[in-house]
Parts: structure tokens; sequence; C-alpha cells
């Protein structure tokens, strides 16, 4: 199936906020690295929750809900306009 944005494909994406980076740029790869993440953690959360039945596995698909909910706000602030603004101050930066 085909997707049409109508943006045309000259390597460059949108971000939230509608700022046009390239596809190679950093947080591109970084937000596309969170979701990737993130469906991994979700897998594990499904996995766990299968075995909830045998009275194993609900605190473990608990805690994973809640790792992806946050991999969730990262990857929105990755692609957000002032990712990077956003920080919170308690939080250390991080450099390229």
């Amino acid at each position: 199936m085909k997707v049409y944005t109508r943006g045309g494909d000259g390597g460059l994406t949108t971000l939230l906020g509608g700022r046009r980076v390239g596809k190679q740029d950093a947080r591109v790869e970084a937000y596309g690295t969170v979701d990737e993440l993130s469906a991994a953690v979700g897998l594990a959360a499904i996995a766990f929750e299968a075995e909830a039945p045998r009275g194993k596995g609900p605190a473990a698909a608990k805690e994973l809900r809640l790792i992806q909910a946050d991999l969730f706000v990262i990857g929105a602030r990755l692609a957000g306009r002032c990712a990077l603004a956003q920080r919170p101050p308690s939080t250390p930066a991080v450099s390229p």
C-alpha cells in the first residue's frame, strides 16, 4: 500500500510542528530507534501478559507498559519543534 503525503520526497521529512529536516537528521534516527525499542518493549509486555493466567508476569508487564509510555513521550519530544529546548533543567544534556 502506498501512502501519499503530497510533500514530495526530496530527502526531507516533517517533524511535529511542521519543520522540515533531512531524513538522515540525527533526531529522525533517534525517534525511529526509540519507536523500534517501544515496539520491542510492547511485544515483551504481551508475552508477560500471556503468562498472567498462570500467576506469572503481571507485574513485569505493568512495568514494561510504563516504560513504553515513557518511550512514547521521549519519541514525541525528539520529533517536536524544540526537542532540546524542552529538556527539563534537571536532565543532563547528551552530546552528539
